[in-house]
């Protein structure tokens, strides 16, 4: 009979999509032997800031800012009510994650009492659903790897925000999913899989499609992952293809992205009409 796959998921506490849902899918297929549950302290917060200024500049900032004060206004609330149906959804599907599973809170994923918890609970592999660089000596620990399911095709839409990118630059085909086994760089680690739906541009949100590449994809993702953990995968080649990083979304591609879709819409209603 063969040995039932050993997993740990490293988490935000605040993300419930991945602190609940995928939580209780990964228990499901994998004897989850642990969570990492990451608490942000505000200055991790303002360093990144920090780093989104220096890189993009002041006046392209401010077209960050401008995308988050949008967002916050007119979809945060319509996104939260679809979350809450989406959660609602994969709970009737996946059971809850035993009482029983160890918990390890910290405010640095990369510290020694977070390495020392996952080699004590010894998996054979972590999925990885945070927004901080690992160091190797936490994912070198699982002898398959630790992972991570990208909201963005890799390595043409490395780092923030990839399926927001490639739709702003009309680029649907790479609206999607990566599952990758992290390394030293930012998304830039052996190509396990793709995974895509078909998303309405017009009509969803950045949340709901980044959402979405993920979560109507954990069949595949599982099965993936399962032969991953029985040394029966392969890595894909990506080595002739752009690779490109990127970050926080702006007001500006927002409103051409959108645009965009809705003349598209409105031209294949003439179409058919």
């Amino acid at each position: 009979m063969e040995q039932r796959l050993k997993t740990v998921l490293i988490c935000h506490h605040d993300a419930p999509l991945h602190r609940v849902a995928m939580a209780r899918w990964l228990g499901s297929f994998s004897d989850l032997t642990g969570i990492v549950e990451i608490h942000e302290p505000r200055a991790r917060l303002w360093r990144r800031v920090r780093r989104e200024l220096r890189r993009v500049g002041a006046l392209r900032f401010l077209d960050v800012l401008a995308y988050r004060a949008w967002d916050r206004l007119t979809l945060a609330a319509a996104d939260r009510r679809w979350e809450a149906g989406l959660l609602a959804r994969l709970g009737r599907l996946y059971g809850a994650v035993p009482v029983s599973t160890p918990v390890h809170v910290t405010t640095d994923p990369n510290s020694a009492a977070t390495v020392a918890f996952i080699r004590e609970r010894a998996p054979d592999l972590a999925l990885a659903a945070c927004k901080i660089i690992l160091r190797p000596a936490l994912f070198s620990i699982p002898p398959r790897g630790t992972f991570v399911v990208h909201p963005g095709i890799c390595p043409e839409y490395r780092n923030a925000h990839g399926c927001f990118w490639a739709l702003a630059r009309d680029d649907g085909h790479n609206v999607g999913a990566t599952l990758l086994k992290v390394d030293a760089g930012v998304d830039t680690g052996p190509v396990y899989g793709y995974f895509r739906y078909p998303y309405d541009a017009s009509r969803e949100s950045p949340f709901m499609i980044q959402s979405r590449v993920v979560f109507d994809n954990l069949d595949q993702i599982r099965a993936t992952l399962l032969a991953i953990g029985a040394g029966r995968a392969s890595p894909l080649d990506t080595s002739t293809r752009r690779s490109a990083t990127w970050g926080q979304p702006r007001l500006s591609a927002y409103i051409g992205w959108k645009r965009l879709a809705r003349r598209r819409r409105a031209g294949a209603y003439a179409a058919v009409s």
